[in-house]
């Protein structure tokens, strides 16, 4: 006969799973939230952030890189390099440095909500993004 999971361990992982799942939700939220002024303060549509893989196409515009990146993004291993030198335009485009894109890669759930919060301009330059 099969059985299925321990009744003891239930409780336990049920007071343990809950919490993590709902700051998730917290952080994610926070995130679309702060993606959206960001966009705006770009000048794209702040609905972007909500479309699964337009919001990546936006934010590579935003980082004032050629729209093929997004393709480089389907590459294992590449994908990491390529997602790096994304945060970092949009650091760069918006004033801030290198610190703020590690910023960004490790905490970026913080981070984006600062740049659509805060005082940060858009400096950037959209051109290259037909290239």
């Amino acid at each position: 006969m099969l059985l299925i999971f321990s009744l003891p361990f239930e409780p336990f992982l049920l007071a343990l799973i809950v919490p993590i799942i709902f700051l998730g939700l917290m952080a994610a939220v926070i995130e679309i939230v702060g993606a959206w002024f960001m966009f705006q303060k770009a000048g794209e549509p702040g609905w972007a952030a909500i479309i699964p893989v337009y919001n990546y196409l936006i934010a590579i515009k935003i980082a004032g890189l050629p729209w093929w990146y997004l393709l480089l993004m389907l590459i294992p291993v590449i994908n990491l390099f390529i997602y790096i030198i994304i945060l970092n335009g949009l650091a760069k485009n918006f004033g801030k440095g290198t610190g703020f894109t590690i910023g960004l890669f490790f905490l970026r759930f913080i981070f984006i909500p600062i740049l659509g919060f805060g005082n940060a301009t858009y400096q950037g330059d959209k051109s290259k993004f037909g290239a």
